[in-house]
Formats: structure tokens, sequence, C-alpha cells
């Protein structure tokens, strides 16, 4: 399961332990990359990665590597396995993917900025465990962010952190700005509003619209359901969507829809099966173990851990 935050917030009391071992290390400058190589077996590294693939997307401009917030999500999405595989063991798988990704050369340097990136890491469990930076308060996470960002200075130049971490800082930044507008006590009601709107205008345009994307699609789906009452095709829905997205995603949402009818189906008729079981007369013994064939027979290990929320008290 990909990690989806960066800094502070990825797994540090889990990396205690393994970050202290941790004493291989190197330097490096840039990376050479070619493009990723699609992975046919949904990730199996861990159980906990099961059906999922790596985040992160490696990029190259002009033949020469660019630090990105997509190699830290690459390397976060590895290191999320801390606490189920040692350290060691998820250092090599990293590095693995890095040969599949990069040009051998390339590859050799993207391990020299992993080693850089781990050393951050173990950084970050000190700061973690600094009691001026503990806890939820303003002056907390200010205390943290500084020492967070001095971590950052000595294991990267200020070219490779704008580029690994500009976007999270411009987060971070933005939501301690508000923490301040909002537990500021000399600030009237209209105050806060009137300095949340300047804040909301400075936003950077991608960060802008990360934040509006779950929104427009919230506002999509009421737009659907409201389409499907009166009436609407799927083939309508569908044009809607591509309008406002792309034809792709409205493909995606359109594939969602289907696998939610199918599945809806299978539990209607499942639950048609078992209240025909639980009025029908038998022991207790014999109904429980029909309604546990059932259930077998109808669904595969995965989705019967699904079911209690589609049925309560399932037996």
């Amino acid at each position: 399961m990909p990690m989806t935050r960066q800094g502070l917030m990825i797994g540090a009391a889990a990396l205690v332990a393994a970050f202290a071992a941790f004493t291989s290390m190197h330097g490096a400058d840039q990376v050479e990359v070619v493009a990723p190589v699609p992975q046919q077996d949904l990730f199996a590294f861990v159980r906990s990665l099961e059906g999922t693939v790596p985040d992160g997307k490696v990029e190259a401009a002009a033949g020469e590597f660019v630090a990105s917030a997509g190699l830290v999500q690459l390397f976060d999405y590895y290191l999320s396995a801390v606490g189920e595989k040692p350290l060691e063991a998820i250092r090599a798988e990293i590095e693995r993917e890095l040969d599949q990704r990069l040009k051998p050369g390339a590859a050799v340097e993207a391990k020299r900025l992993l080693g850089r990136y781990l050393a951050y890491k173990h950084d970050l469990v000190d700061v973690e465990k600094n009691a001026q930076a503990s806890g939820g308060s303003l002056q907390a996470i200010r205390a943290r962010f500084a020492q967070m960002q001095e971590a950052r200075r000595r294991h990267f130049s200020e070219r490779e952190i704008e580029a690994m971490f500009g976007e999270s800082d411009a987060n971070d930044l933005d939501a301690i700005a508000r923490m301040e507008v909002s537990q500021d006590p000399n600030l009237g009601e209209q105050q806060k509003r009137e300095r949340l709107a300047q804040l909301d205008a400075a936003l950077p345009q991608s960060l802008r619209e990360a934040r509006e994307e779950p929104l427009k699609i919230a506002r999509l789906e009421e737009n659907a359901q409201k389409m499907r009452a009166q009436g609407a095709s799927e083939d309508d829905i569908y044009r809607m969507r591509a309008a406002a997205l792309t034809p792709e995603a409205a493909a995606r949402m359109a594939q969602v829809d289907r696998e939610d009818k199918e599945w809806s189906a299978r539990i209607a008729a499942y639950l048609a099966e078992r209240n025909r079981l639980l009025a029908a007369p038998m022991s207790d013994a014999e109904r429980h173990a029909q309604l546990v064939q059932l259930q077998q027979d109808r669904f595969t290990p995965d989705e019967q851990r699904r079911l209690p929320a589609y049925v309560p008290e399932t037996q």
C-alpha cells in the first residue's frame, strides 16, 4: 500500500529499529533514466502490498535524470513494508526495481541516491524522538518541519530538495499557515475567512488542482446519479464524464460502475438464498454449515471478508 505523505509522516515509529542498524550509505548526483517496465504480476513482495503496483514515475529530461517527487513515492512505496521485511531486503527490492527501470549506468547512480534517501529517513527517526518536535501543537509542528528541512540539507542539494519535496512542502506550509489562522486569538471570524481566502488564492496551481480533484469526482457522481434517475443511458453518463475528464477516465469509471452493479446483483442473490436457509427447518449446526458452504460457493476468500459490510452478522 503506498504511503500518502512524505517527510515525517512515513512510518517513523516502525523505522526506528531498522534504520538504527543501517550503515551502508552512499552519495550521488544525477541519474539518467528510461521508461518504467510494466509489471505483469501484481506485487507480492509483502502481504500488505499484494494486488498493488509500485508508486512513482522516474522521468528523463534530455537524457539526464531529474530528481522528482515520483522517485520519493517509489522509495516510500517499498519502505511502507518496514516491519514486514528487514530493511536490507527492502533496499534490495528497490534496487531491483531501479535496475528494471533504468539503464545500467543510471541504475548505479539511482542506488546511490537511494542510499542518501535512507540516511535522510534515519535522521527523521531522530527528529521524531526529539521532545520539542513531538505532539500535534502548532509549535511542535513548526519545529518538526524546520528539523526536517535541516535533515534534507545534510543529504540533498537545493535543486534536489525542490524537485523531490517542493510540492509536499508547499502543502505542509499551507497547512501550517491555516492552523496559524484558525488558532490566532486576535482574529475574528470574518478576518479568519479573509485570511483563508488569501491562502486559497496563493496555492500553486498543481496543489489547487490536487485538492479540487476529489470534489470534482464527487460532483460527477452526483450528476451521474441524477441522470440515471431521469432516465439517462450509461452512454449518456459516459459522454458526460468524458467531457469533464478524459475518455480513458470515463471508461475506467464505467468499468467500476459495471463491477459495482455485478457485485450488488451477487449480494442480492446471496441474501435471497441466505434468507431461505435461515427460514428452513433444520438444526442450528446444519444451518450454520450450509451458510458457510453458501459463502464459499458464491465468494472468494477475499470477497468473504467484505461480506460483513453488506450482511450484518454474517454467519
